[in-house]
């Protein structure tokens, strides 16, 4: 339970962060910022499951990157004071697919 809550808390600064760096792509508030990783988070997941297994080991990176972009724009409709463009989207999906590769996001 602790390593779900340290990940939405660092998914929310990671959004704050591509706030300040992004065009397009613009949070305000730590508050709505967890929301919106919270969205994001259960979206994935939903899509993740539907698409399941059927991709390929290639196919899923694209896959993911394009889903992680609808997933992100998508996200601005519910959550308050986060306003998404298509740019902004593809971008945040290939920084946030970068730190993923890069930074474990599981406690183990």
């Amino acid at each position: 339970m602790l390593g779900m809550v340290i990940r939405f808390v660092v998914s929310a600064v990671v959004l704050l962060v591509l706030s300040a760096i992004l065009p397009g792509f613009a949070i305000r508030g730590f508050w709505n910022a967890l929301l919106a990783a919270v969205v994001i988070a259960l979206a994935g997941f939903a899509i993740e499951s539907v698409l399941g297994e059927r991709n390929s080991q290639y196919a899923r990176g694209i896959v993911g990157f394009i889903v992680g972009a609808v997933v992100i724009w998508g996200a601005q409709f519910v959550v308050p004071t986060m306003h998404v463009s298509i740019l902004g989207a593809l971008l945040a999906s290939l920084i946030i697919g970068l730190v993923d590769t890069f930074v474990p996001t599981e406690l183990r």
